[in-house]
């Protein structure tokens, strides 16, 4: 059953660790390897076809576009991503595999922190991964381990569901995401998260794409889950307004009336709670219509 499956992976600079990846699904029977490449310069695209996979140079940059432009193209029953960089064992594919065949997963996702290498994270990574991996349970209200792992099994349905439109590293982030809202079934696996290669050098910079990945999860949670969205923007109106009104209240104990402040303390507390309310709407707005959307599957 392995010809209904595409091994899809992107590069960027990969000569170092995509021949070995190639060789690996190749020899444990896979044929449908194809490379989505993002402009290297240092051979990865000509050591990838002399391993046997089908090179395609993405339009554009970034990992985002790269995923998309790559799932626009395939058109398996299954298709594993696996990063190029040699930090997933392409020998642990099956248990992505099986989680979609047996398992009845619409999208597999392998969990790194189950049995991660020793200097596979860095410090500042692992602290990152835990902050950000908490703030989408938070958001979304599935409790995910890993969500930024770039080794994942999709089936046919879950790529043509997928709405995706980031263009960077929050590329992951985003397909997680979008299966959350579209109630796909999400498994989680656990694998080997390997340590770098020696000639490797990461693409990721912790603090700017971990900001952009934090931006992410949360500008994505206004159609999801529109209270949490909302609800911060109103309790930041909400606590301003009350600081300020304990300055004015303050001043007011000495003997100070201060009447603008006042005016402007009030309004900022009544914006903050018709923000909130505007937020709690929308919320069962987003109830009714997954409802909805969950009624129309079944039929």
């Amino acid at each position: 059953m392995k010809e209904d499956v595409c091994i899809l992976i992107p590069t960027l600079n990969e000569a170092h660790t995509i021949g070995e990846i190639v060789h690996k699904f190749k020899s444990m029977g896979f044929s449908n390897i194809l490379v989505i490449d993002g402009h290297s310069t240092d051979g990865t695209v000509k050591i990838a076809e002399d391993a046997g996979a089908k090179v395609v140079t993405q339009k554009g940059k970034g990992k985002g576009r790269a995923l998309q432009q790559a799932f626009d193209m395939i058109d398996e029953e299954v298709t594993v991503m696996i990063d190029g960089d040699g930090t997933y064992l392409p020998e642990e594919v099956d248990r992505l595999l099986e989680a979609i065949r047996d398992g009845g997963a619409d999208q597999v996702i392998g969990n790194r922190f189950a049995s991660p290498q020793k200097g596979a994270f860095t410090r500042l990574n692992l602290f990152g991964n835990r902050i950000l991996n908490k703030l989408f349970s938070l958001a979304y209200g599935a409790w995910i381990t890993d969500i930024l792992s770039g080794y994942r099994a999709f089936n046919k349905k879950s790529i043509k569901e997928l709405e995706l439109n980031k263009t960077g590293f929050e590329i992951e982030v985003e397909t997680t995401i979008e299966a959350v809202k579209k109630n796909q079934k999400i498994i989680e696996v656990p694998i080997t998260y390997c340590s770098r290669h020696k000639g490797a050098v990461t693409k990721l910079n912790p603090l700017r794409d971990g900001i952009k990945i934090g931006y992410t999860i949360y500008q994505l949670t206004k159609t999801h889950n529109p209270l949490l969205y909302f609800g911060i923007f109103g309790a930041i109106f909400i606590i301003a307004g009350i600081g300020l009104g304990i300055y004015v209240t303050l001043e007011w104990l000495r003997g100070i009336t201060r009447i603008p402040m006042t005016i402007f303390a009030t309004l900022l507390i009544m914006m903050g709670v018709q923000i909130f309310v505007f937020g709690l709407l929308s919320d069962l707005l987003a109830l009714f219509h997954k409802e909805v959307m969950r009624e129309v599957k079944k039929r």
